[in-house]
């Protein structure tokens, strides 16, 4: 087995272990998503399967819709593995990965409020202990930042970057 066969069966496993049961389907798209990146089809999930070329399109427009359109199947394919049987059985006919995260998503909204809620909330609530180094902080903030771009709550650069300053400048404020 060659070590690129070998990276994907060792990422695609972390999926199969864990299946979509309806209480992680954070954890479980996050998941999806990397193994996705990894295998370059992530694009399946944004990215529509155009029409069928014409017949006397060139073959290089075949070739890449004969691809698109075989990493939907893939990845349809994919998705429908990791889940529970409740939910295969309702998304077995879906034939689209963006479709099927749509309603998935959808489906479990109020899930993915909740943790943007403890991640605002951790972000908020997240002090500088006086006489602890800046690094591991700033660090653990950018941390909360980061996920809430991946929970699509993301907050701006500029937003980011005062908070940074902020806790910083207290930092430094505070120890001299």
């Amino acid at each position: 087995m060659s070590s690129s066969n070998h990276n994907t069966f060792s990422l695609r496993s972390v999926l199969e272990k864990e299946k979509l049961n309806g209480s992680n389907f954070l954890e479980w798209y996050r998941n999806l998503r990397i193994v996705l990146r990894q295998e370059k089809r992530d694009y399946v999930l944004e990215k529509v399967l155009p029409e069928k070329y014409r017949s006397n399109a060139p073959q290089s427009e075949k070739n890449a819709w004969d691809k698109h359109s075989n990493d939907v199947v893939d990845v349809t394919c994919l998705m429908l593995a990791t889940m529970n049987s409740d939910l295969q059985k309702q998304y077995e006919n879906v034939a689209s990965p963006i479709e099927m995260i749509t309603s998935l998503k959808a489906m479990f909204r109020e899930q993915a409020r909740t943790e943007r809620y403890q991640m605002v909330k951790s972000l908020v609530e997240c002090k500088l202990p006086k006489d602890a180094p800046v690094s591991p902080h700033v660090i653990k903030m950018m941390g909360y930042i980061d996920n809430l771009g991946k929970l699509d709550c993301p907050i701006s650069q500029e937003l980011a970057t005062t908070s940074y300053c902020s806790h910083c400048r207290r930092a430094t404020i505070s120890s001299s």
